[in-house]
């Protein structure tokens, strides 16, 4: 007879038995609804450094790195003007040039809309900017 599916994966069983202070169930044996544990999930990983694991988190979020995109937000003020800069964020930029610049007030859209071209020449003068090619106002 085929097992039923699991309301809950193996992780979220071993916590909710944690919770309830229910003895863990080893590898390869029946959890208390009779079930095996998923054979997918039951290979351990390798131990890594901490180091490295470190690292590789530094280098994903850009942590201590210059960015184009810090650069923009370090001048954003300054770029759109300290009004429209209150009330507009410089988010993210992609990898065609595109910086999603968040603006919750139609308004400081509107503005932003007819000045964007001067705003991309303005970030284009910037260090390290020079390959922002336009704006992508989102509601935000």
């Amino acid at each position: 007879m085929p097992d039923e599916p699991r309301p809950f994966s193996r992780h979220a069983e071993e916590l909710i038995g944690e919770f309830r202070r229910l003895p863990e169930t080893p590898k390869g044996e029946r959890n208390l609804e009779g079930r095996r544990p998923d054979p997918k999930r039951t290979g351990e990983r390798a131990a890594r450094p901490l180091a490295e694991l470190v690292g590789a988190l530094l280098v994903k979020y850009k942590i201590g790195i210059e960015s184009a995109e810090q650069t923009i937000r370090d001048h954003w003020p300054e770029l759109v003007g300290p009004v429209l800069a209150h009330h507009s964020h410089a988010a993210t930029l992609d990898t065609r040039g595109k910086l999603a610049v968040l603006v919750p007030d139609s308004v400081a859209r509107n503005e932003l809309f007819f000045h964007r071209k001067l705003i991309v020449a303005r970030i284009q003068k910037l260090p390290g900017c020079a390959h922002v090619r336009a704006l992508h106002l989102r509601a935000g």
